[in-house]
Order: C-alpha cells, then structure tokens, then sequence
C-alpha cells in the first residue's frame, strides 16, 4: 500500500460534473489500495472573481482582509469534492490550511510555507479516510490566513507531500503533462515523457504554466516523486525527475520553448553610476515583495547610467511608484516603462554540451526581423525580451528551428 497526494487544478474542479469526474479519480487511487490525500484548487475563475470583490472594497493583493476573502474559494472546492465522494460511499473529511497546521510567514498574497504539521494529516488517514486539503492557504504566526500565491496549491500539494512522506504526487491538470511548447501556440508541440527538475524550474519561471515554480523547487528539495497528469485523459503524464545517471538528454540541445507575456521592462535613465545606488533600488522593490527578473546596466557615460529590468506586469504599477520616488531621490533623468514586451526562451539540459544555441536562436529571430531588447542566459536556458506581438511566432520558429516536432512524446 502506497501513500498518494493528488492535486486537482481549478479545470478540474470547474464545475459539479467535473468534481463528480475529480472524485472518479479519486477512487479509483483508492480502489488500488492505497491511502489518497487530494488538495484543491478553487473552482475555475472563483479566486478573480473573489480578488476583484475584494478590490472594488479598497483590498490590495498583498493585505489579509483580501487573503481571507480569496482563500474562500479553496474552502468551498476541499466541502464539495469531499461531499462527491461520500455521494459514492467514501469516508472523505475537508481540511483547511489552519486545520493541518500549515504555517506561513507573513506576507500576504505572496506567503511562503515554513512547516507542516502532519499529524492531523496521519490521524484522519489512519481512520480509513479520505483527506481533501484545500490548497493555496495557510496560517501565520497570529492566526490570520494566508494565501500563497498564484499556483499556490501546486505548492501545497508538493509541500504536503513532503512532509508526510508521499510515495507519489500526482498533479493533475487540464493537460495530459508537459509539453515542448505551448501546444496553443505551437500545433506542433507534442508531450514529453521526462522533464528534468532543473528544466522544469526554468520552464515554470519562463512562461509555462503547468506547475508554479515554487512547487517545483519543493519538490526538488525534499526529493518528492512528481507526475503531471489529465483529469480528463487516461494516460502515464509526464515524470518530473533528477537527471541523475541518465544520458540520453546529452543527445539534446534544446528540450523546450518557452513564451511569458507576463512581462514588463522599467528603466532608470541617468541614474549616478556610483557604488550603492544599484543595491539601493533593487533593496526597496525587494521590500515591497516585488520579484526582479531580467537586469541590464549601460555602460557610464559621464558618469551616469540607465538600469533596465524586468517584473511581472502585476507588480508594474508598485515598481513605478518606488522608481519614480528613488528617480527624484537619485536626481535621475526619467523612468519610463513599456508593458508590450515578451520574454521568449530556450530550455534544455542538454544545453551543458553543446555550443552555438545562442547563435541559431539570434539568428533565427533575426531572419524574421525580431529585436531583442535584453538577455539572460544560464546553463541550461537563454531568455530574450521581444516585442510582445512577435511572441508566438518567435515561439512557433524557435520551436521548428530546435527539431523540437520531430522527437518522440
């Protein structure tokens, strides 16, 4: 008998048909032997209809009254499936992140995980039950709710695993694993069998939104058995693993590509080229819980500067107001923003041994006229900023250009 954690995605659990659907596949992991602990999504669309009631009152992203509004969603998800399978005879009981005892630091909307109590966890399945956990939640130091982030049950999933030892975590979704592309984008993108967990930690920051990173990097940590499966398709999904002895992936270049519109580029135009001033801005947008991603410096000229870099697009109207108050602090020329682009990347661990993955994706997006505006590169991926309305073709050439339609799902 093995112990599984399964979680469903807000696709999943989009409608009562659909839950009834959930509960299916629920049973059918118990019906194997095993003991099955399921964490939830809200219902698709419930947490920004939430969110936006909770902005219409004056709520912010980042404050615990809209944490405790939107984490409502997960509540009502963990009540019906748990419902759905006693309809079919199973004994299922609904957890809430204070009732496992899932502890959070105090950062609302963005709350990191810094322990689990699986006791709770272990005392419920010891009395043959069914565990539905709902995601996305947790409990800070005073007792007030918290929310971990977009993706967050992915999160939730993967650290409750962790912490009562899961033979397996199986996240399922509206696909049936992870593709070379966006098969959306890209009609010729096709599912890969194995995805390494260093692969998979870039592809969830670049764009793809199969698993939130921070589940990715939980699951790497603490060495939990991760699977991407359908709710909808039978299938074996995709396995995220350590690369450890394998060698096939040598005989790859590039495994996927990747395409995030969620960006936006800020720069600080004649900024003192002085030591000190880069640590300053980048310390107050760090503590305004703001996520830099891509980073240039001009060369000084007359000693001045202008500093680009990139955040999401949610947090562009935060940046601007710190920016544009350290501009006048610093005596810079102007900030001027430019929410119009996109980050399109390359991504392969087989990048280590191979030579010239820039030059051919330089020079493919150059045959279409494509600009690069930034870069950021690492062993096993290369980012370009682009005009966002070369996204997808950039996505569909780059994908062609990697032979990426001609492997083997």
């Amino acid at each position: 008998m093995a112990l599984i954690v399964q979680k469903f995605g807000g696709t999943s659990m989009g409608s009562i048909e659909r839950i009834k659907q959930v509960a299916g596949r629920v049973i059918k992991e118990k019906l194997t032997g095993n003991d099955v602990v399921v964490v939830v999504s809200a219902m698709s669309g419930e947490t920004n209809r939430l969110l936006d009631l909770a902005v219409k009152m004056g709520g912010r992203q980042d404050n615990m009254e809209t944490d405790l509004i939107i984490s409502s969603g997960e509540q009502i998800s963990s009540g019906l499936l748990s419902l759905a399978l006693k309809n079919e005879g199973y004994d299922a009981v609904p957890l809430l992140g204070h009732q496992v005892r899932i502890a959070t630091d105090e950062s609302y909307g963005k709350a990191r995980i810094s322990s689990i109590d699986s006791e709770n966890i272990y005392k419920m399945l010891k009395n043959g039950k069914i565990v539905v956990i709902a995601g996305f939640q947790g409990i800070d130091s005073n007792g007030f709710i918290t929310t971990l982030g977009r993706g967050g049950s992915d999160t939730t999933a993967v650290a409750v695993a962790a912490a009562i030892n899961a033979d397996r975590c199986d996240i399922y979704t509206d696909v049936d694993g992870v593709y070379t592309a966006d098969p959306n984008i890209v009609p010729e993108a096709h599912r890969l069998d194995v995805v390494y967990f260093d692969e998979m930690i870039e592809m969830s920051s670049l764009g793809a939104k199969v698993l939130q990173i921070r589940s990715v990097e939980f699951a790497m940590k603490y060495g939990v058995n991760l699977f991407v499966k359908s709710t909808f398709a039978e299938g074996k999904g995709t396995q995220i693993k350590f690369l450890g002895d394998d060698k096939n992936m040598e005989e790859l270049q590039v495994s996927s590509v990747a395409c995030d519109k969620d960006e936006a580029k800020i720069s600080i135009r004649g900024i003192p080229d002085k030591p000190g001033i880069a640590a300053k801005i980048f310390s107050r947008i760090s503590d305004a819980n703001i996520v830099v991603d891509m980073i240039i410096q001009n060369i000084s000229v007359e000693g001045h500067t202008d500093l680009t870099f990139t955040v999401s697009k949610k947090d562009l109207k935060k940046a601007l107001e710190i920016t544009g108050g350290l501009a006048k602090e610093l005596d810079a020329k102007e900030v001027i923003s430019d929410d119009k682009i996109a980050k399109i990347s390359v991504i392969g661990v087989g990048m280590r041994n191979h030579y010239g993955t820039a030059s051919i994706m330089f020079d493919v997006l150059a045959k279409e006229n494509i600009n690069i505006m930034m870069i950021s590169t690492s062993e096993i991926k290369i980012s370009c900023v682009i005009d966002a309305k070369y996204a997808e073709l950039a996505a569909r050439i780059l994908h062609d250009a990697f032979n990426l339609g001609k492997l083997n799902g």
